[in-house]
Parts: structure tokens; C-alpha cells; sequence
């Protein structure tokens, strides 16, 4: 019987083996689709990590990010490097991870955001697709971002007060994929 550890952890705790451990896995389950800039993208939060029998086998990350809804300037928990290994798909490792990270989003963040083309594995953990046009900030100016247009998705947080999904959202700007 092999052993299962779900543990977070930031970035720093992961240290020097750990971190390349993670961009082995991202390797696996993504190839050539993930990049250096992807794999900084995950790093300065939470990591949520499972290993089973030692190896990291399914990972997501929590960054975080400032949004902008409309008008409204949220505190947003950025997910980032959602990944199960190849071998170990359809075990539920990816939703037990997200379960955790959705948790911390909930507890630490206004908001969660995340940009996909995996929807049905996110609406089923409760995540809704962004309905309004998307941008990302450029030197203080909203520069539309079409290509995200249905990619973003949002874990609702303060049901007391909601976001109205069509309004306008954007991020800052980063190197690599703004979102």
C-alpha cells in the first residue's frame, strides 16, 4: 500500500530539490506547453503538493495577484501549475489538490482566477468561466485581451457580494502569459 502526503508549502520551503522536482512533473504532464515563464508564475505563493510514496505527483500553486473587476480592486488567489503526472491520471490527485488550494483561496484571498481550456474540471469544483471581456494592465492602460475571452475562470469567495461576470476584468502584466 503506498503513502499519501498533501501537504502546502511556499516556495522557499521547497527549496533547492524540491522546486526542481515540481518542474519535472510540470515536464511530464504538459511537455513542450510549459515554459520557464510558466514555472516562475507558480512560485512566490502556496504550493499545494501531493506525493505518493515520496514522489511529487500532482501539484497546484496559489499566487498571489491583484484583479481588476470593473471598478473593483480584489485580492486574488492566482492558480497556477494545476498538473498530475501522466501515470497516476483519473485517481482524483488533481481534485484533491484543488480542494486544498480552493481553501486557500477562500480563507486568504477576495477572489480565485485561474485561466484554462479544462472547464468541466473546474466548474464541477465549483469554479464559474468569466462571461465579460478580459484585459491585462499595461503600464496603467487596460489593453483587451481577446485571447482569454472564456478562458478565465473564478472561484467566488464572498457570496454576500458578488461579481457580476460580464463586467470587464483584467491583471497586471507579467513576462510570458499575462494570465
Amino acid at each position: 500500500m503506498s503513502t499519501r502526503e498533501l501537504r502546502t508549502a511556499s516556495s522557499a520551503e521547497l527549496g533547492a530539490d524540491g522546486l526542481p522536482e515540481l518542474r519535472a512533473l510540470m515536464d511530464a504532464a504538459f511537455g513542450s506547453r510549459f515554459d520557464d515563464h510558466d514555472f516562475d508564475h507558480c512560485l512566490g505563493g502556496t504550493h499545494v503538493v501531493l506525493r505518493l510514496d515520496g514522489v511529487v505527483v500532482a501539484h497546484a500553486a496559489v499566487v498571489p495577484r491583484r484583479l481588476l473587476v470593473g471598478e473593483r480592486v480584489l485580492r486574488c488567489g492566482y492558480v497556477e501549475a494545476v498538473a498530475t503526472h501522466p501515470d497516476h491520471q483519473g485517481q482524483g490527485l488533481g481534485t484533491a489538490v484543488m480542494d486544498l488550494a480552493d481553501e486557500l483561496v477562500r480563507r486568504c484571498f477576495d477572489v480565485g482566477a485561474l485561466s484554462t481550456s479544462a472547464h468541466r474540471f473546474y466548474e464541477r469544483l465549483g469554479w464559474s468561466r468569466w462571461r465579460g471581456p478580459t484585459y491585462v494592465v499595461r503600464g496603467g492602460t487596460w489593453v483587451r485581451c481577446r485571447s482569454e475571452d472564456g478562458a478565465v475562470m473564478v472561484l467566488p469567495v464572498r457570496p454576500s457580494d458578488p461579481l457580476d461576470p460580464g463586467l470587464p476584468m483584467a491583471v497586471d502584466e507579467r513576462p510570458g502569459d499575462d494570465w
